[in-house]
């Protein structure tokens, strides 16, 4: 792939401790591939030193968001809203995520999800910044909860998406657009099937690394330099050029980040 336009990673974790051995190399590769542009979800409140650390080593390329991770959402997420209504007040960031509603590991926190869910979509309207969706075995919830807040000023990201064709419509109509990764280039990942009916304008990428690396490295510790293979998917399953889906979803990136 020739090197001209921007990629756009909207969606990996760099600050992971699994780059801790060699997150230097790792960028370079993935600034090499032409991956120039990391939009960083926060997780807790544990994470947040970290990713202030890779923002000041890589001032050019890294863009912060805060949030709290519905997985991360404990009976102490008080605490932890309080953490990420204090830090967005403190200085800028890019959207307020990622947030919303994980039912696959434990549903015993459903009720407090929700509420955190609900609270930091209110944070990011007052800040006037876009939301990064997570979801796992919670369409219905997370639906349920866009529907209460649904409004103009409501917009981000699907972050990871993997629902239906019906359900990709109705994130699209809450103004989000779909973040697409290495799921897409799954023999199961069934996304592939419907999504050349998902207009390009709608479609942003990710790694979501360290996780949910695409084929060929399935199974193994994912990376932003990786996102040249899911264009590669994309621009099969659109039948276009890779420069095509690179610039097409950089710029919808910018529309969704402002920057």
């Amino acid at each position: 792939m020739n090197s001209t336009p921007i990629i756009t990673d909207t969606h990996t974790h760099l600050y992971s401790e699994e780059f801790d051995q060699d997150r230097d190399e790792m960028m370079q590769r993935a600034i090499n591939a032409g991956v120039t542009r990391f939009f960083i979800p926060a997780i807790d409140a544990a994470a947040t030193q970290s990713m202030y650390d890779l923002e000041q080593n890589y001032p050019d390329y890294v863009f912060l968001m805060m949030g709290l991770h519905p997985t991360y959402v404990k009976d102490n997420y008080e605490d932890e809203l309080k953490h990420v209504e204090t830090e967005l007040a403190k200085r800028k960031f890019y959207a307020v995520g990622e947030i919303g509603i994980d039912l696959y590991w434990d549903k015993t926190h459903l009720k407090e999800q929700q509420i955190a869910f609900k609270r930091q979509i209110q944070l990011a309207k007052q800040y006037k910044l876009p939301i990064v969706i997570h979801c796992r075995e919670a369409f219905d919830e997370i639906f349920e909860v866009l529907e209460q807040e649904k409004s103009d000023d409501l917009f981000g990201i699907f972050h990871c998406f993997s629902g239906t064709h019906e359900q990709a419509l109705q994130a699209i109509s809450y103004n989000m657009k779909l973040g697409i990764g290495g799921v897409v280039t799954f023999k199961n990942g069934k996304i592939d099937q419907f999504l050349n009916e998902i207009d390009l304008k709608h479609i942003v990428l990710e790694t979501d690394s360290p996780y949910l690396a695409p084929i060929p490295y399935r199974g193994k510790r994912n990376e932003s330099s990786y996102l040249v293979n899911v264009i590669s998917k994309l621009a099969d399953v659109y039948n276009v050029s890779e420069e095509t889906i690179a610039t097409v979803t950089t710029q919808n990136s910018k529309d969704v980040f402002g920057i």
